[in-house]
């Protein structure tokens, strides 16, 4: 084989985008997807932040195409530089925007300069129109390259493209309206949700005080506005409510130079932390130096006023992981957009060392001032934070003594688990199963090679609000902790995880999705690792056995079993439903469920982390009303084929 210079390619434009999407939208799954009209969306966002518009339109229209328009400044439309207009370098350049100029947007979330053209690369059709004085300028595009050059049509096309906005548009003074349709061909069976736009759009009116956001999805003619006066404040309050609020929300802020950063946060009766960090507009999941000052700053101020108080010896402090129990926080930083760093394109991760400096010192100042001030919310935050140190260091102790006795994080395998002959994670795969019947025709169907089997005898503990001590000492928790071999808790390690596919295999009824449920719960919240990794599974055992004559088939849904019934229409047969997994022979369970090259799993993942939460915080935990008007409220959703 020969490796010449023949075999070095060079991609022109926007090729790269297109041969390698993830690299700059991360995924072209829902998540990369909805990331494209997130970056249209911010552009319009930061339009607003500079000071030039009080609205953005987001509307999904009938053909699946994405609209978002604002009433900003307007892209520049006049010649750049390289011969052709600064509208098209924008749309089918890399590194080229006006944000890389400070004095066009003092805060944006734009760092490389490739949002709108990575867009116009990964769609089929996009089209901009700007309005700049009475002029309207419109060019089109496909998969990034121009289809048109920049034309001057003044409004005769914008009842046919906008029928909707018509009127609004032709009234505005100035703006930019983006619309794309997705490339097919690159994002396979996606489409725009309503849930994951709301969400976006409502953190945006949140952060930007005065902006008007509005959504229309015209495939179900439904409209939403979102305004909030309150910032970043409304939005801990509102995050907050969810659960039971111990404190109010104590609000922060510090400018620093060119930077500025706002803290809010609240203490609730919930076992777990809500934290979210934004930079201008940009959501950063992943945190950042923002999130590490405030975090040092937190803890070092609780500490203090602990021990002023007399709550705590000199000799003793407390832990972050104490701190974060019942912690509510929002944390929003503003700088100049020529100014930041962060980890990926993405931008998931800040990285401007300065910041952490300036977040430190807003939360220790602005905090230790609150304290002095709300003596009573002082002491139940402290009371709150003590009492989960106490129930970690009873969680350690009950943890040394399973240690001493059954090795949690030993060499020593409970009795139950049938293991896997590989030693390799990521050929390894671990199926907790419904009930000792279950288990061992899982056990004697399975290919030892890579598949271990751990039977669950019942529904497990709920660990919505329980704490690790009471996690450990059940005997079905403690027992899938030893097979994980992670630990758990402070020493939680994800890089020990013995099986890389761990699959929830249950009875496809109600019993089973309860189960299902309680499993979800312990991973989402005392595991989470396991989850965002990308580790989690549950198995789909067919609903349904069609035998027909002499030959049988499996059907999954409901729609499967009547397009097969339909199949067979002039033949003698038979439908099981199968109600167990119990009900299946070993050889049926392996190839309809097991055998890697026919069975369905669905990998679970967290879109939307706050929702999320606030699901299992309602459906297993405490609070009997929200529970109750859910389930009244999607009854009729529900599908119980029993």
């Amino acid at each position: 084989m020969t490796y010449t210079a023949k075999d070095i390619q060079v991609l022109e434009g926007l090729e790269p985008v297109r041969k390698r999407p993830g690299m700059y939208i991360g995924s072209t799954d829902m998540r990369g997807y909805h990331e494209l009209l997130r970056e249209v969306v911010d552009n319009s966002v930061d339009e607003a932040l500079a000071g030039r518009a009080t609205d953005v339109w987001v509307t999904v229209n009938e053909d699946g195409s994405a609209t978002v328009r604002d009433n900003g400044a307007g892209i520049p439309v006049d010649k750049h530089k390289i011969g052709v207009s600064a509208l098209e370098v924008t749309m089918t350049k890399l590194h080229a925007g006006g944000k890389f100029a400070a004095n066009a947007y003092k805060f944006s979330g734009g760092l490389h300069g490739v949002g709108a053209s990575v867009v116009n690369a990964l769609s089929d059709y996009c089209r901009v129109v700007v309005k700049r004085g009475k002029t309207f300028y419109y060019q089109e595009y496909s998969a990034g390259t121009p289809k048109t050059k920049l034309k001057t049509d003044g409004n005769q096309h914008l009842k046919e493209w906008f029928a909707h906005d018509y009127e609004e548009i032709k009234k505005q003074k100035s703006g930019t309206i983006t619309t794309f349709h997705v490339d097919p061909d690159i994002f396979k069976d996606c489409e725009f949700d309503d849930e994951r736009i709301a969400a976006l759009l409502k953190d945006r009116a949140y952060l930007v005080a005065g902006l008007w956001l509005h959504f229309y999805d015209a495939r179900h003619d439904r409209d939403s506005h979102y305004y909030f006066e309150g910032g970043i404040k409304s939005l801990a309050k509102n995050l907050a409510k969810k659960r039971k609020p111990l404190t109010d929300v104590v609000y922060m802020k510090r400018e620093e130079g060119v930077a500025e950063v706002e803290i809010a946060l609240a203490y609730t009766d919930a076992y777990s932390e809500q934290l979210k960090s934004f930079v201008n507009s940009i959501n950063t999941t992943d945190g950042g130096t923002h999130v590490t000052g405030f975090r040092i700053a937190l803890n070092k101020v609780i500490n203090i006023y602990a021990k002023k108080i007399g709550a705590l010896k000199d000799n003793q402090s407390i832990t972050g992981d104490d701190i974060k129990e019942g912690l509510t926080a929002v944390i929003y930083v503003k700088m100049p957009s020529d100014n930041l760093q962060f980890e990926s394109q993405t931008k998931t991760k800040l990285n401007n060392s300065e910041i952490q400096g300036i977040a430190q010192s807003a939360t220790r100042e602005g905090l230790m001032e609150y304290f002095e001030e709300h003596p009573r919310d002082a002491r139940t935050i402290i009371d709150k934070v003590l009492l989960a140190q106490r129930a970690r260091l009873a969680a350690r102790a009950a943890k040394e003594a399973v240690i001493r006795k059954g090795a949690l994080e030993g060499s020593t395998l409970p009795g139950k688990l049938s293991d896997c002959q590989s030693r390799d994670p990521m050929k390894s795969e671990l199926f907790l199963v419904e009930g000792d019947s279950a288990g061992g025709t899982a056990k004697q169907g399975r290919d030892r090679k890579f598949q271990a089997i751990l039977p669950l005898r019942g529904k497990i503990l709920n660990t919505e609000r329980a704490h690790l001590d009471k996690i450990i000492k059940t005997a079905e928790l403690k027992d899938l902790l030893i097979a994980m071999g992670t630990g758990v808790g402070d020493t939680f390690d994800i890089s020990k995880l013995r099986y890389h596919r761990i699959v929830i295999m249950a009875d496809a009824d109600i019993d089973g999705g309860h189960i299902a449920t309680l499993l979800l719960t312990f991973f989402f919240r005392h595991a989470k690792q396991v989850v965002e990794g990308g580790y989690l599974y549950l198995a789909v055992p067919p609903l349904y056995k069609i035998t027909h004559g002499r030959t049988f088939t499996y059907a999954y849904s409901d729609k499967e079993r009547d397009e097969a019934l339909k199949v067979h229409k002039n033949t003698k047969t038979s439908v099981q439903r199968y109600k167990g997994l119990g009900e299946m022979n070993a050889d049926q369970l392996w190839e309809t469920t097991m055998n890697p090259e026919n069975r369905i799993m669905k990998q679970v993942t967290v879109e939307n982390m706050e929702k999320a939460d606030a699901i299992f915080t309602m459906l297993m935990g405490s609070d009997v009303p929200p529970r109750k008007q859910f389930i009244q409220t999607h009854a009729k959703d529900a599908n119980l084929d029993v």
